[in-house]
């Protein structure tokens, strides 16, 4: 299997020149340009890995987003806990920045993981930040990645008279919801 991702990587054929910083280009544009070099990437990738799927671009607020749905066994490219998600969209980043010469927040999405994530960690920091609004005492949530706990502090920042932190390091760092 690496030898075929390694003929993927050689076989991509992007664009290695980088972008003049001083150039005022439209940041959308930037950001379109961003989600389809991801999406030709990831095309070539999904070809040599013998998968299926549709890949979809858009703009969402300041990053690309780019999703990969309707394929046969996409949860392979989601891992257990979305490790090999997390690895594809490292990679795929990695790749945007070799054609463009910028660092990409590019963020992708296999079969709808992530946005099913994003929903079920905002009602968990919202009813988390509704028992420490009535309870008056703060709560420790369980260790989560970056992604998984800036979710949280978002939800949890929608609520008046509450406020989140995260406390502990990695691989341990978790939300602490406190009342203001």
């Amino acid at each position: 299997m690496a030898s075929d991702l390694d003929k993927a990587q050689e076989d991509l054929e992007v664009a290695t020149e980088p972008r003049d910083a001083d150039l005022d280009a439209d940041d959308d544009d930037d950001l379109i340009e961003e989600g389809e070099i991801a999406g030709d990437y990831l095309e070539q990738l999904l070809d040599v890995l013998d998968f299926d799927g549709d890949i979809d671009l858009d703009v969402e607020g300041d990053r690309a987003v780019v999703s990969i749905d309707g394929g046969k066994d996409l949860s392979k490219l989601v891992g257990r806990s979305g490790e090999v998600l997390d690895a594809l969209q490292e990679l795929t980043r990695l790749a945007v920045q070799q054609a463009t010469g910028e660092r990409s927040k590019l963020m992708l999405d296999v079969a709808g993981w992530r946005a099913g994530k994003r929903s079920e960690l905002s009602a968990l920091g919202a009813s988390a930040a509704k028992r420490v609004l009535e309870s008056g005492e703060r709560e420790e949530l369980t260790p989560m990645t970056p992604f998984e706990r800036k979710i949280v502090h978002d939800a949890v920042a929608q609520i008046d008279g509450v406020s989140s932190e995260s406390e502990g390091a990695e691989p341990n760092r978790r939300v602490v919801i406190i009342r203001d």
